[in-house]
């Protein structure tokens, strides 16, 4: 039976390259996104290009019921999640002072508490294998602020944090915890953007690094992948 990778907002940008750098390795994939069109059209197209299966269910995974509607899925398929990378979350600019009231607050649902959730949901098999990799989707923002970031900087710090507890905690289990942070990376985030193509990263980049992290031996984790542009941060 092939190995089951999870991806959280899977139907676009980075989740996307992700998801079919390890279809591509034989791996079969669930995940989940907003839009149900999306969905089944991914489906379609990665089961037809890669001969694996592709499980998907709507969700918002900002929302706490229906991350654990999306982990009771996950659940029901009745095997070992292999990989999960918490890659559901989103950006809204701003500054911390000037900032709709409810901003914080959204985007810690949205880029914190859908991966704390979602792990929390899948882990359990995890550790009864005593093997897996998380891998969760932070950013240069966990790491630096600027102008503009507000509460979406804040989340992302966050983020950073939750992965390093998350690797002190389960690296008894033999369980491999990466925290990803990607510089600009030309994506749907960047849309109406005039700069060229040349100042961002591409998606399949990422996934590239993210999948030469999992293919290290057991005895070893990248605890952390620091990619940004050639010509530097945007």
């Amino acid at each position: 039976m092939n190995k089951l990778m999870v991806v959280t907002g899977g139907t676009k940008g980075i989740g996307r390259a992700i998801l079919e750098k390890f279809a591509a390795q034989g791996f079969d994939i669930v995940t989940c996104a907003r839009r149900l069109p999306d969905l089944l059209t991914l489906k379609e197209e990665v089961e037809r290009n890669y001969k694996v299966k592709a499980f998907v269910q709507v969700a918002d995974m900002s929302d706490k019921a229906q991350i654990k509607s999306f982990v009771d899925f996950i659940n029901k398929l009745g095997r070992p999640v292999d990989v999960l990378v918490n890659n559901a979350g989103y950006f809204v600019p701003g500054q911390v002072t000037e900032e709709p009231d409810g901003t914080l607050e959204g985007m810690m649902e949205g880029n914190v508490y859908s991966a704390y959730y979602t792990t929390r949901g899948v882990v359990s098999s995890m550790k009864a294998n005593k093997s897996g990799h998380i891998f969760n989707m932070c950013s240069i923002a966990s790491i630096k602020a600027y102008p503009n970031g507000g509460s979406y900087a804040i989340s992302k710090f966050a983020l950073l944090g939750f992965t390093k507890v998350l690797r002190e905690e389960l690296k008894e289990f033999g369980i491999r915890v990466t925290a990803v942070l990607p510089g600009a990376t030309k994506t749907a985030s960047w849309a109406g953007s005039t700069l060229p193509d040349s100042r961002f990263m591409k998606p399949e980049d990422v996934a590239e690094a993210v999948f030469s992290a999992y293919s290290l031996s057991p005895h070893s984790v990248v605890e952390e992948i620091l990619i940004r542009p050639q010509l530097g941060d945007i």
